[in-house]
């Protein structure tokens, strides 16, 4: 299915705002609120729209430093990346890991505590994970931008 304008800005208002009444969205993207409602339900088991979230403030839970750690691996067979991917996902302060082309093979981005919490982190998660060879991580001082919208 190819998206048309209307189903663009149904998926640009839910970004924004998620938690908008089918009536508010409906109004919006000028089209009848049963209309409206069909097109989401369309979008959704079409797989465009995957779920809905809360979006939560890390610093106001705790979690103000942002770690990004580039991870370099001993090979790149299957196996080794498969047992990396396995063992990363389930580190519960990896918020997201990239497989990368260029000098490293994946990013992390973590968030702790601190500096402290982080070396708790890398100790208890980080340092066992199968088939690294090399580890860089860089602290972000300050986020300046950050979005969860895709350009529509």
């Amino acid at each position: 299915m190819s998206l048309d304008t209307i189903d663009r800005n149904i998926l640009a208002a839910l970004q924004r705002k998620g938690r908008i009444s089918n009536a508010d969205l409906s109004a919006q993207v000028n089209l009848s609120a049963s209309a409206c409602h069909r097109r989401v339900q369309r979008l959704e088991a079409e797989g465009y729209i995957r779920g809905y979230v809360a979006l939560l403030d890390a610093r106001k839970l705790g979690m103000a430093t942002t770690v990004f750690v580039e991870i370099t691996l001993q090979g790149q067979t299957d196996e080794v990346l498969d047992a990396f991917e396995k063992a990363v996902a389930r580190i519960p302060d990896v918020l997201e890991c990239h497989l990368m082309a260029g000098t490293a093979d994946y990013i992390l981005k973590v968030v702790a505590e601190d500096t402290e919490d982080f070396a708790r982190i890398h100790r208890q998660y980080l340092a066992r994970l199968p088939g690294v060879a090399q580890m860089q991580s860089s602290f972000a001082l300050r986020t300046v931008f950050k979005t969860t919208a895709l350009p529509l």
